[in-house]
Formats: C-alpha cells, sequence, structure tokens
C-alpha cells in the first residue's frame, strides 16, 4: 500500500495549526466522488477503440472504389450515421492509399487507428459508435493503373475461384494451407509437395519441391490463365516463350567487357507476402490475393529438417542444413513449381527497370537469365565497371535479393567472355570443352556402344543424346553438324 501526505492549506511555520493526512491514494481521490461511487467503480476514459468496430470500418473502407464520396457513404451504413468526422477521415485515406495496391484489411485497420480526426472521435462519442451493418462483399476487381488492360479473369471472391479452380471450398483452403498446417504437419499423406535435396559446388544446399498433382493442376492454371497475360520487362529472357540461353548471350557477343553477376537464392527469397501482393496489384480482393499466393507457394514441414541435422554430420555440412532449413521454413517461392518461373520474373520487373536505367546511365546494356545478369559495353563500361559492380549489390539488396559475390566475374576481351555455358568474345558458340566432351562420348558410342556410354543411366539415352547434338546445332551450325555425322552412324 502506497500512502501519501496532505496539508492542511494553511501558512507553513504556523506549527499549531499545520496537520497532516496520511492515506491511500484510492481514499483521497474517493473523497472528490459522490457518495456511494469509489474511483474504481467509474468508467475508464475510451483510448483504445474496438478492434470490432475498427474492423468493421475497415470492410466497409475496401468495400468499393477509393474515392472520399463512396468511402463516406459505405462508412455511413456501417455505422447507422454519416458523422461529420468521417469525410476527413476519408479524406486522409485516399491521399494516402489513392491510386496505390489495394492495401490489407490489418492495414487499413492501423491506418484509421492512427487517424487523428477518428481517435478524437472515438474520444469523444465512444459509447454512442455502433454498427448498425456489416459492409457485405470485397469491393470486386480493383487493378491498379498500369493493370487495367491485363487480360486477366475477373475473380471477386473466394467462392468464384473455387469454382474457377473446379475445386471445394474445403480443398481451396487445404491447397492454399495459409494456416500452415501442411507445414507442422509429419504425415506426408498431408502435404502437397515432394522434396529433393541438392549440393551446389559451393557446399550450400537447393532444395527441389515438386507439387503433387491436385495443386500442380491448379497452379498450371493460374499459370496460363493469369500469369502468362501479365507482361514482364523486355530485358528477360529466361522461362519466356521465343527466348532462350542463346537470345540472352548473342546482346553482348563482341563487347569490350562483359560484367556477370549471379543472385543468391533467387526463388526462396520471394516470400509468400511479395506474391499475396501482386496478385493485389492484378485487382484481386485480398482474400482471393491471399489464396492464390497460397497455392504458389510453400513452407517446407519441420519434419522434413529433423532427420538430416539429427545424423553425424560435419560442421561446414550442419551449417549448410541450419541456412538452408532458415530460408526455406518461410513460405516462398517453390523451386519446381510451374508458376515460380513467370512469378519470379514479375516480382523482378521492378529490379530490370532500375537494372535498365542504371546500364543505361553507364553506357552499358543490360539483360536477365533467370538469377543470372549480364552487363556489357565498350570503352566508356570499361572505365567504371568495378564501381558499377557495387551500385548493382545495392539495388539488389534494395528489391529483395541479395548478389553471390563469389560468382561475380568482370570478363575483359582479353579472356573468355562465357554467360550460362556460352561463349560470346567475337561470336556466339559453345565452350571448347563441352564440345570435346560431346564428341568424345559420340565417338565411344561408336566404338564401344552406347550402353558403356550412358554411366548416368538415362531411361532414354538416345533423345538426351539428341537433344545435346541439336542444342550444339542451335549455337553453331558446323560443330553442331560434325557431331550428327557422329551420331547417325550409331547403332541402337
Amino acid at each position: 500500500m502506497r500512502f501519501g501526505s496532505g496539508l492542511s492549506g494553511d501558512t507553513p511555520g504556523d506549527h499549531a495549526k499545520l496537520s497532516t493526512h496520511r492515506g491511500s491514494v484510492a481514499t483521497r481521490c474517493a473523497d472528490q466522488l459522490p457518495p456511494g461511487q469509489t474511483r474504481w467503480s467509474s468508467p475508464l476514459p475510451p483510448t483504445v477503440p474496438k478492434p470490432v468496430l475498427v474492423n468493421a470500418l475497415a470492410r466497409s473502407f475496401l468495400g468499393g472504389e477509393t474515392s472520399v464520396e463512396g468511402i463516406v457513404e459505405r462508412a455511413a451504413r456501417t455505422l447507422g450515421r454519416n458523422w461529420r468526422w468521417l469525410r476527413p477521415v476519408a479524406r486522409h485515406f485516399v491521399e494516402r492509399f489513392g491510386g496505390q495496391v489495394r492495401p490489407t484489411r490489418r492495414t487499413v485497420s492501423t491506418f484509421i487507428i492512427q487517424d487523428p480526426t477518428f481517435h478524437r472521435a472515438w474520444t469523444n462519442r465512444a459509447t454512442t459508435l455502433t454498427i448498425a451493418e456489416w459492409a457485405a462483399g470485397t469491393g470486386g476487381m480493383q487493378p491498379v493503373a498500369a493493370a487495367v488492360d491485363w487480360p486477366i479473369p475477373q475473380i471477386p471472391s473466394a467462392g468464384e475461384l473455387a469454382r474457377w479452380l473446379q475445386l471445394s471450398a474445403s480443398e481451396l483452403q487445404w491447397l492454399a494451407d495459409l494456416k500452415g498446417f501442411g507445414a507442422r504437419s509429419r504425415i506426408a499423406q498431408v502435404q502437397n509437395y515432394h522434396y529433393r535435396i541438392l549440393t551446389k559446388p559451393t557446399g550450400n544446399l537447393r532444395l527441389i519441391e515438386a507439387p503433387k498433382h491436385k495443386v500442380k493442376m491448379a497452379q498450371r492454371q493460374v499459370l496460363r490463365e493469369i500469369l502468362d497475360r501479365i507482361p514482364i520487362h523486355h530485358c528477360v529472357h529466361g522461362f519466356v516463350k521465343a527466348r532462350s540461353i542463346r537470345t540472352f548471350a548473342a546482346e553482348h557477343v563482341g563487347k569490350r567487357v562483359v560484367l556477370r553477376m549471379d543472385l543468391s537464392d533467387f526463388f526462396p527469397s520471394i516470400g509468400r507476402h511479395r506474391i499475396q501482393a501482386l496478385f493485389r496489384t492484378a485487382g484481386y480482393p485480398e482474400l482471393v490475393a491471399n489464396l492464390l499466393g497460397g497455392i504458389c507457394t510453400n513452407a517446407t514441414p519441420r519434419s522434413f529438417w529433423n532427420p538430416l541435422a539429427s545424423g553425424r554430420i560435419s560442421l561446414s555440412a550442419a551449417e549448410a542444413i541450419a541456412e538452408a532449413r532458415q530460408l526455406y521454413l518461410r513460405p516462398h517461392l517453390p523451386q519446381g513449381a510451374p508458376t515460380s518461373p513467370a512469378l519470379a520474373n514479375i516480382c523482378a520487373y521492378r529490379l530490370d527497370c532500375r537494372l535498365t536505367g542504371l546500364a543505361g546511365s553507364a553506357g552499358a546494356h543490360y539483360t536477365r537469365y533467370a538469377d543470372d545478369l549480364a552487363f556489357s559495353g565498350d570503352s566508356e563500361f570499361n572505365r567504371r565497371v568495378e564501381r558499377f559492380a557495387n551500385h548493382v549489390s545495392a539495388v539488389v539488396i534494395e528489391e529483395g535479393w541479395s548478389v553471390n559475390h563469389r560468382k561475380t566475374r568482370i570478363m575483359r576481351q582479353s579472356v573468355r567472355q562465357h554467360l550460362v555455358g556460352l561463349v560470346s568474345n567475337q561470336r556466339l558458340n559453345v565452350a571448347r570443352e563441352d564440345f570435346d566432351r560431346l564428341k568424345a562420348i559420340l565417338t565411344n558410342c561408336l566404338r564401344h556402344g552406347w550402353q558403356s556410354q550412358n554411366r548416368e543411366a538415362h531411361r532414354d539415352f538416345r533423345s538426351h543424346l539428341d537433344g545435346r547434338v541439336t542444342f550444339v546445332e542451335s549455337i553453331n551450325d558446323g560443330k553442331g553438324k560434325r557431331l550428327r555425322k557422329l551420331f547417325d552412324r550409331i547403332e541402337w
């Protein structure tokens, strides 16, 4: 119990009349209240708005077009009265979010709570603010200005999304797995992916996540009907029709200097929140965007990583497993899903725009194939290429990725300039060692039989070799013809 002291109000120094009253804070404050009422029985001043009311207002704000009149009309229906403070709050909302990607309901709720006009209204009229009507619907499709002409299907609700994918509501929730039940489950039948680990040359791990049939069918429809209809940057050559590693490297042939850089963990670095924001940019309501983002992303189950880390392994292997586990446990773009390449290219649109502009200011040309970045130029670019690489790294970090500096190469004409396995010094060509290796395999097939050369146990070794020869023909017709003659003489 804390005690306080109160003076009688008489002049200090008049010790005969000076008195001291000791008592608790509650007792002294109770003296100022009416009889029969204590400080603890009086209601506290309302400072924190009720979450239910704020949520209802957020629904009304998002339930239609982002205009002051529309927001005021919907919010007035929600509250049952057109309060005077609604218009300034609506005006603040339009100034903050007008013309941008539709915000999430949580973002709007936070905005409402922090708005000073609403805070004053709540403080003065908390007891009279009630919910008269809940806003119906999600406001339909609301694309940003740049996405208005995208020829994508109109899906205004979760029910429409389930019908579009030919799924039941429960199947849609299971495939999207927004609550992460599959990541926490130890039962493989509940999980939507098969997993396989590959070891990179650096010792780090790459996880291949192959979707099971049901989620793969849904992803293919999303890819075919939505993602393939969204434009990407012209500098992109990976996973694009009519483009390949040949078109990627051909734009850097005969340049005085070529700069090659690599993005670390290109797919898993893209989180679910970025994918959901992309679908909201296209105009889909928050719930529909969340479900589409859930279908296209995955969080690796903890039960997959625990057996790998429990055995007797080296320190470097343990560090690689820990790093990969931290990266793949979060919802991310799975490497192996049919939607991941297209989504990665779309998410990298701003990165490509900035790097194209940066390259132009330095007198260079820029192209990208998946996670491989290539810049090339002549004498002007040659003088500033080292400093230019630092600027590229800064832009990449600002856009949510990181550069694998071990793979950065500055290649001038005096050395072999190679991009994605192709040489680009004077003309586009295959690397000499790759040509000699394939030629030796074909020659040994003639001498010792093709079975002796199928060391990796390909199911259709003939088609495998035919594809490799065809690739060389597409790059260098002369070398390709020499290999084709050897291939045609093999007895299968």
